[in-house]
């Protein structure tokens, strides 16, 4: 059986503001070449992935942006 690697709870690692949050929400939601493009993204890996794995995939994205 395969063992669930539970993502909730823990302390607190990266600080993401206000400002940042609704920079984001602009480009999905405002432009019009970049919004369809999340959009589209964004339902295929609903549909492909997990809840779990999607948290995962959120993290190893904003950790590796983080870095580069």
């Amino acid at each position: 059986m395969k063992e669930v690697v539970d993502l909730t709870g823990g302390e607190s690692v990266y600080c993401i503001n206000q400002w940042q949050i609704k920079q984001a929400f602009d480009l999905y939601e405002k432009d019009p070449q970049c919004g369809p493009r999340i959009d589209a993204h964004l339902a295929r890996l609903q549909n492909e992935l997990s809840r779990n794995e999607q948290a995962a995939l959120a993290f190893v994205m904003i950790d590796r942006l983080l870095k580069s």
